[in-house]
């Protein structure tokens, strides 16, 4: 397994590409839920470029060295959002699909958050061949499994000394 290694240019051109395959495919939604932490740029952008309502659920899943460790996923217990209620068609979002748990148990979640979700869809930038869940839409197709090095990671090594010049 390499690791694959994403600049900003990148990341962003991803995301516009994510957003037409989207618009090519004719699917209406009105609500975008984004998962938090990796899916919040990616539901901020399409939020803004779709002119639709975003909500963030957060969830983690990852833990230990480096935050490489895949562990139970804590999903958490109320949806962020301004709407007074969720939209009936929902693009569920996130930067990418590895495993599938985060994405399938989301899915989940949200079915029992609100009884009146009439479609359901997925979109993210990567989609691994280990996963077990297949979004909708995606950028990238990964067959051999990488190591996606995101570009705002950095922070997550980065304290605010570092910062300081």
């Amino acid at each position: 397994m390499a690791d694959l290694y994403v600049s900003w240019e990148e990341y962003h051109q991803h995301i516009e590409t994510l957003a037409v395959k989207i618009y090519q495919s004719q699917w209406e939604f009105d609500q975008i839920v984004c998962i938090a932490k990796g899916g919040l740029r990616v539901g901020d952008i399409l939020s803004r470029l779709y002119d639709i309502p975003l909500a963030i659920v957060a969830a983690a899943s990852y833990g230990g060295e480096n935050k490489r460790s895949r562990q139970e996923i804590n999903i958490g217990q109320h949806l962020a959002m301004t709407n007074d209620s969720l939209g009936s068609r929902i693009l569920l979002v996130d930067d990418l699909v590895d495993s599938g748990v985060s994405l399938q148990e989301v899915t989940q979640w949200l079915q029992g958050y609100d009884s009146h979700i009439q479609e359901l869809r997925t979109a993210v930038i990567w989609y691994k061949s280990c996963s077990q869940f297949q979004p909708d839409y995606y950028v990238e197709y990964l067959a051999d499994n990488p190591w996606i090095h995101q570009p705002f990671e950095r922070y997550e090594t980065t304290s605010l000394d570092d910062l300081i010049i």
